[in-house]
């Protein structure tokens, strides 16, 4: 029953308004969709495993995270500001975060006086290392990116991570407070600093936290992210995360008795907890970002498409046509992102037809995504394109009926004439004009 109010529901949203409500109805229906895409999502509950993993890891990686980061900003002499930013992201913790910031900064200042050794050291970056790498692989996952970065490219992008990240975040805090204690600026405003109470204090974590949202969307997927999408879905993740906060704030000082039950669990339970909103923000965001960028995924989400056989033969020989056009053109070669938005069709759809092309030596992928033909034109017969569509490879997990004499003499009867109809025709000869 649940099922089919959720398609009649669909129905409504992304049909009928289009069809029979005019523009004040579609109007509607645009901002209701994308929530309707979020909350599915958040029920279906991916969203929410993947932010419990990253809680997992980042026990593991919160003091060699901040070791790297004081490294870092201690060659610049701004190690000193990271306590503070430590602090306003554990400050919903109220007094307990303030506790909470003390004891890591305790760890981190044992690890830097410590002489950790070769193994220690490696452990370290290892730690560090992995927890972005799950970072990517979230954020693959919200973005549809099946293919993550290869290994050459996880080693140097990661460096730069790890070296620019902390230096950013905190040249940024610094920046804020030169802004927000000028003269001028208050002038212009009309505030005071100590007229409403408001000041850098309170401004300056949001804002970074925008930031900081906007740097991950568009550097952590393994995939072209533009701007825009990244600022709505920053800006959507950073008001979330100060509503949430706020919200946590309040909670945990009305729960203050309840805490005392667990006594000295009672931090544990709350940063873990916050962390969890915090990485689930992040994700939601992020989740937003890519809906903006590829609104043709808002009704399916990351449910399977269904697809027919015509579909997938017309995809494949409109993949293999668009880049032989782009490869006699001389010009670069499609990626996988582009194809899909020519096509207007989910990149995971292009990716399974991408792999039953590759399989074939018809194409080839490139470390970056880029897709071109695996071998001259005139090679690529039109019914090998067809054949890689209906005949995938020998798969011993593929069953074997049993034949049915009558039923397996029409369709072998149906592929021939198909066959037929494309035989001694290639790429090149539909993509070249005859003289």
């Amino acid at each position: 029953m649940l099922q089919g109010l959720q398609h009649r529901f669909e129905h409504w949203l992304f049909d009928v308004p289009e069809q029979v409500g005019g523009k004040p109805l579609g109007w509607l229906a645009v901002p209701l969709r994308y929530l309707y895409a979020l909350l599915r999502d958040l029920w279906h509950g991916d969203l929410g495993l993947r932010a419990m993993g990253l809680v997992y890891s980042s026990l593991f990686a919160i003091v060699p995270i901040v070791a790297v980061a004081f490294a870092v900003l201690q060659a610049f002499g701004y190690h000193r500001q990271l306590e503070p930013i430590l602090y306003e992201f554990l400050r919903p913790l109220g007094d307990k975060g303030l506790e909470l910031t003390a004891q890591i900064m305790a760890f981190v200042e044992n690890v830097q006086g410590t002489l950790l050794g070769t193994i220690g050291l490696v452990f370290l970056l290892y730690t560090v290392i992995s927890m972005i790498q799950k970072v990517e692989e979230a954020l693959n996952f919200t973005w549809h990116v099946e293919r993550p970065r290869t290994i050459g490219r996880r080693i140097t992008e990661y460096i730069v991570v790890m070296l620019i990240g902390p230096l950013v975040a905190v040249l940024a805090m610094v920046l804020l407070a030169s802004v927000e204690a000028s003269a001028v600026v208050e002038r212009i405003s009309g505030m005071a600093s100590d007229a409403a109470g408001i000041s850098q204090r309170q401004y300056a974590p949001y804002v970074l936290i925008i930031g900081l949202f906007m740097f991950v969307y568009l550097y952590m997927p393994n995939t072209r992210v533009r701007f825009k999408p990244a600022l709505v879905g920053a800006l959507f993740g950073g008001a979330l995360w100060a509503t949430l906060g706020a919200l946590f704030t309040r909670t945990v000082v009305y729960s203050s008795k309840t805490m005392v039950i667990y006594a000295g669990f009672a931090v544990v339970m709350l940063f873990l907890l916050w962390l969890y909103l915090s990485w689930l923000v992040l994700l939601l965001g992020a989740q937003l970002s890519f809906y903006v960028q590829h609104p043709e995924y808002l009704r399916t989400g990351h449910a399977d498409i269904p697809m027919t056989g015509v579909l997938r033969e017309r995809l494949a020989m409109s993949i293999m046509v668009l880049i032989g056009e782009r490869f006699l053109a001389g010009e670069p070669r499609w990626t996988i992102n582009e194809l899909a938005e020519r096509l207007r069709v989910p990149a995971t759809v292009l990716s399974d037809i991408l792999r039953s092309l590759e399989q074939r030596e018809l194409v080839m992928m490139t470390e970056d995504d880029g897709v071109a033909p695996a071998r001259d034109l005139a090679g690529i017969q039109l019914a090998e394109i067809l054949s890689a569509i209906r005949h995938d490879v020998p798969d011993p997990k593929r069953p074997t009926p049993n034949p049915v004499a009558i039923a397996d003499e029409i369709v072998g009867r149906a592929d021939e004439a198909l066959r037929m109809s494309t035989s001694g025709r290639s790429l090149r000869d539909i993509l070249t004009p005859s003289a």
